[in-house]
């Protein structure tokens, strides 16, 4: 079944139906989802939708566009949800220079991106990395904290071909969404048919960049199959083998699942 790595449905796009969209997933395909935190609010609504789903596992952290809203107080919560036997990552954490130009955001979003990728060390859980116009610090910063020792994600990964095989070549993961069906994503198109299958995450940001045909509705983790199909016209393969490798790569990367799974089929003989 298709293993979504990375939604946010938390978010108020899914107020209206977050319940019975959350409850049709496996029946329409999708096996285990990952819930991402990204600010301070969502560090409680994780706790609600893991406790609810069996099959909806979370990972905390604080987008580096809120990276002002952490202290030393939030800091220690985050460390505490990370304990949560179904929190299985830290993120999404990262550099955001998009909207954050000036060089105090960029001090501040580092100190604490630097932070949680320590923390992700401490707790022995994989990250999930958030980068947009912030590639050589990313890289950079990566590398210095030794990430692949770590192990991790690239989220929503739209760099070039020879960024990706630097991340690649650290053990690292690309998370490839709805942006791999747009004409225009050459680059991610490029990267994405050089790099290992084995080493791809299906993810789709939800609710937003959804995949075409859907391209500028509310994204779901029900258009997965199309980015499923797009990565296997690129490498030459099934969609059906792109799902099941994918699935076995989440987890291996996101071992508490893994681990979670084994103590339930164990308890049960």
């Amino acid at each position: 079944m298709i293993f979504e790595t990375h939604a946010h449905y938390d978010d108020e796009a899914f107020d209206e139906d977050r319940e019975e969209l959350l409850s049709s997933l496996p029946e329409k395909g999708i096996g285990t989802v990952i819930y991402v935190c990204a600010d301070v609010k969502s560090l409680d609504a994780v706790r609600e939708l893991i406790d609810k789903y069996p099959y909806v596992y979370g990972a905390a952290g604080i987008h580096p566009d809120h990276a002002g809203d952490l202290n030393e107080e939030i800091f220690e919560k985050l460390r505490q949800l990370c304990r949560h036997p179904k929190v299985v990552a830290v993120g999404e954490i990262g550099l955001d220079y998009y909207w954050h130009r000036d060089p105090e955001s960029h001090a501040l979003q580092m100190e604490w991106f630097q932070r949680q990728m320590e923390l992700a060390r401490e707790e022995g859980l994989p990250f999930i990395i958030h980068s947009r116009e912030a590639a050589a610090d990313t890289l950079e910063a990566v590398k210095r904290l030794r990430g692949g020792e770590i192990g991790g994600v690239i989220h929503c990964f739209s760099y070039s071909r020879e960024l990706a095989e630097e991340y690649l070549k650290m053990g690292l993961y690309l998370g490839i969404g709805g942006v791999v069906t747009f004409k225009n994503a050459r680059r991610l198109k490029e990267a994405v048919a050089e790099a290992p299958l084995e080493q791809l995450l299906l993810e789709t940001d939800s609710p937003y960049l959804a995949p075409e045909p859907n391209r500028g509705k509310r994204n779901s983790s029900l258009n997965l199959p199309y980015v499923a199909e797009e990565i296997a016209r690129l490498k030459g393969v099934t969609p059906e083998e792109v799902i099941a490798v994918t699935e076995e790569n989440a987890r291996r990367l996101f071992r508490k699942i893994r681990a979670r799974r084994a103590d339930k089929d164990e308890s049960c003989n």
